[in-house]
């Protein structure tokens, strides 16, 4: 698949004036590509259009639909309606309560909705790329959409629904001929939901977390995976290697296998159970 990242292709990336989508639209660029960012953050977008010329910014929410038409008509604008690479990685991480409804409007309309929202606007778009070269849409997910960590209820339902989404879309078009489906689960990474928004000097570059990777070693995973034609694409940390993540996904499919309650993990009584078993998995 690094047939998508070469000269002349088209990207458009959703989040992308931060954090991943901005190493990605920056790998997009290192290969030649014709890149359309689009992102909510106004200032983010005018910083990035001051970096790079050459990329096309858009000013958009990716929760409303009518946004989506003017992104469709700008892509028949200046990509004559091709996309090779669609990454959808726009995605909001703010608390979600019981007691605060719009928490979970919030949380699901951009998480949730800006995936369905790309995908029913821009499929045609790589459908058309697809009939004479190599396209791929990515889809950015989180491992607490797998394994549902307690904290964050709305955020993780609205990444579980977007793996799910994301595999209805990878089976729906396994018959097309040069389009290929990702699922790009990052680990911990410095992005601006953990202090790594960019500045015109780039200072928040020296805060990153030691346990985090930066978001250029996530699209370096991203791309060899691409490569090796994977779907799922669970990206370690510093901190969490590949085995551990498989060790957490496991124990967390047991609840509903072995009938125990949910988020055993988390639970007092299960917490030593849950370790020991781990611990004890060849993975």
């Amino acid at each position: 698949m690094t047939a998508v990242f070469k000269p002349s292709n088209t990207a458009v990336i959703t989040g992308g004036a931060s954090g991943i989508g901005l190493a990605l639209a920056k790998r997009c660029l290192s290969n030649s590509m014709k890149v359309l960012v689009a992102d909510c953050d106004d200032d983010l977008l005018s910083l990035l259009q001051s970096q790079h010329s050459s990329i096309i910014p858009f000013k958009m929410d990716v929760g409303n639909p009518s946004d989506w038409e003017r992104l469709k008509a700008k892509v028949d604008e200046v990509f004559t309606g091709k996309i090779n690479l669609l990454a959808l990685n726009a995605g909001v991480g703010t608390p979600s309560s019981w007691s605060d409804p719009y928490s979970f409007t919030k949380i699901l309309n951009t998480n949730l909705y800006g995936v369905i929202n790309g995908i029913t606007t821009l499929l045609p778009a790589v459908k058309a790329a697809a009939a004479a070269s190599s396209t791929a849409i990515v889809i950015t997910g989180s491992k607490q959409g797998i394994t549902n960590p307690p904290g964050n209820p709305a955020y993780n339902a609205s990444k579980a629904a977007v793996k799910t989404l994301a595999e209805h879309l990878d089976w729906d078009l396994r018959g097309e001929a040069n389009i290929s489906v990702h699922l790009l689960v990052p680990g911990w990474t410095f992005t601006g939901l953990s202090g790594g928004r960019p500045t015109a000097g780039g200072s928040e570059r020296e805060k990153k977390q030691a346990g985090a990777w930066w978001p250029e070693q996530v699209v370096d995973y991203l791309q060899t995976k691409m490569d090796e034609a994977k779907f799922y694409i669970i990206c370690p940390d510093n901190d969490v290697s590949e085995e551990t993540d498989k060790r957490r996904m496991l124990w967390s499919v047991g609840d509903v296998v072995e009938g125990r309650p949910p988020l055993t993990r988390w639970r007092d009584e299960w917490k030593g159970k849950a370790q020991e078993w781990m611990d004890k998995q060849d993975v």
